[in-house]
């Protein structure tokens, strides 16, 4: 095999690993957006206007940051899923379950935007992999607004 072929075959790869790691995400924001108005619905407490409020705004950076994941993703010839079967088996975010507390919704946020943050340090990697500095900027931006939801929600918590 030549060294043009190898390079080629790596290249391929790795845009192939990159493809899946924007899927999973593209498919961890859709569960999580539907998770997030399921909680906007059914919070209760004391707390129902803040969170009300707080649990739109997080479903609304949900669906910006399905979007562009899922337009980068065509920009670089991948195919974004696009049914809620293939997101449901994708997703590393499970849906609402049952009817809970206001505080154990943010707990289970919080725990939902720490795995999009794992997730997104995946595709973090496999961007550079691929050496696509686009879509590992993109990404890292996601870290830093999730990084500052994390927090803002633990303050909430008092944690």
């Amino acid at each position: 095999m030549s060294t043009i072929q190898t390079k080629t075959n790596t290249f391929a790869n790795h845009a192939a690993a990159l493809h899946e790691v924007l899927n999973r995400q593209i498919a961890g924001w859709s569960v999580l957006y539907t998770k997030l108005h399921h909680f906007h619905w059914y919070v209760q407490g004391p707390h129902f206007f803040t969170l009300h409020a707080k649990f739109e705004e997080l479903y609304n950076l949900a669906t910006a940051n399905m979007d562009e994941a899922a337009e980068r993703l065509l920009a670089i010839g991948g195919r974004p899923v696009a049914t809620m079967s293939e997101q449901l088996r994708l997703s590393p975010i499970q849906e609402a379950q049952g009817k809970w507390s206001a505080e154990r919704m943010v707990e289970s946020v919080v725990a939902d935007l720490r795995t999009m943050v794992e997730v997104i340090k995946e595709g973090i990697h496999a961007a550079g992999e691929a050496e696509d500095n686009a879509t590992e900027d993109m990404l890292i931006g996601f870290t830093a607004v999730l990084d500052k939801e994390i927090w803002m929600l633990n303050a909430f918590l008092g944690k």
